[in-house]
């Protein structure tokens, strides 16, 4: 399981990474703006895009929670990875709902990240809860 889940958060790097750069693009048309629905620059150029009071952006937040998701992972801390992936999964949720209901607008980028921290969400869900499982039974023995 840990290489699997070191996959998937070096997908939601990647899905960071390139919301970042929409981020900080200043010319040209987002290569995201497929139409009036899905625009990952209007998201992106959004006050929602920076953590309020801080300005730094969400995205640079993601690329650091997929990098400590990653390791845990790593190193089989599947507990802690849950834990962290809640987290992440929450905030996602909360963006997602930002951009239904406020701005309107979606960023593929950011679709891809919240079906990503989901999956990793569940995995580390599964992978905890069966490792409980075979700890319990083992101690029954």
């Amino acid at each position: 399981m840990r290489y699997v889940l070191v996959l998937l958060a070096a997908v939601g790097i990647v899905a960071s990474a390139l919301a970042l750069r929409e981020h900080y693009r200043t010319e040209g048309d987002s290569p995201c703006s497929i139409n009036e629905r899905w625009d990952c620059g209007i998201v992106n150029h959004s006050p929602y895009a920076v953590l309020k009071g801080t300005g730094i952006p969400v995205a640079a937040l993601g690329i650091a929670g997929y990098l400590l998701l990653g390791a845990l992972a790593w190193r089989r801390a599947y507990r802690i990875v849950l834990a962290a992936a809640l987290a992440g999964l929450a905030f996602s949720l909360y963006l997602a709902h930002i951009e239904a209901h406020v701005l309107g607008v979606w960023c593929i980028y950011c679709a891809i990240s919240l079906a990503d921290i989901s999956l990793i969400t569940a995995l580390a869900l599964g992978t905890t809860l069966v490792s409980r499982t075979d700890t319990s039974s083992d101690a029954r023995k």
